[in-house]
Order: structure tokens, then sequence, then C-alpha cells
């Protein structure tokens, strides 16, 4: 009897701290407030030199729309860089920003 009440409590607590986990996720809404295509969105933290993967993935931004952008890249860190690109035939350049994403609840990238 004692093995069962140990392993409900070890499974309890693998479920809290699974649900912290997920708490520390970065979410805020991404606008495009821009007349171009989004095609590429990328994030990292203030710390590291490269760009991480493109957000968006396949998917495109079009003039006016949102998405909610979620990183659960695992780390204790608020700022990030930012990078947007647009479709060649734009007139927008690639773009960069750095924010805090733990105050951020939504951003629009404008021209």
């Amino acid at each position: 009897m004692g093995f069962w009440k140990f392993a409900a409590v070890f499974a309890a607590a693998g479920f809290v701290s699974a649900g912290s986990a997920s708490a520390d996720d970065l979410v805020f809404t991404l606008k495009n407030g821009t007349n171009s295509v989004m095609t590429r969105f990328y994030t990292s933290p203030v710390s590291v030199n490269e760009w991480e993967e493109d957000v968006l993935g396949q998917d495109v931004l079009k003039p006016g729309e949102t998405v909610r952008v979620t990183i659960a890249d695992g780390r204790r860190t608020c700022k990030y860089d930012m990078k947007f690109e647009f479709t060649e035939d734009s007139d927008l350049d690639t773009t960069t920003d750095t924010q805090d994403l733990c105050e951020l609840g939504e951003y629009t990238i404008t021209e």
C-alpha cells in the first residue's frame, strides 16, 4: 500500500512541474501592420548571436493579419531580438527590434 501512495504523490508532482513549465512560455500576438506580406519571423534571446527557427514556418502573415506566437524554448529570459522579412516585391527592408516578451501582450510591426 505504501508503494501506491508514493507512486500517486510522485505522479502528481510530475503533473504540477509539467504545468509550471508551460507557464514559463512566452506568448504574445504578432500583427502585421504593414502593407506587405511577412514571409519570415525570427526570434532569439539577446544573449544568442544567431537567429533561431523561422516562427512562421511555411505560413505567411498578410497585411492586417495576426498570429499568436508561443516561444517555448525553456529559457528563463525575457529580452528577445526579433527579425521580420517580407516578400521580395515589398518596399520594406528586413526589420529588427528588441522587446521584453514577458511584458508584451501584442506587437504590431509597422512601416
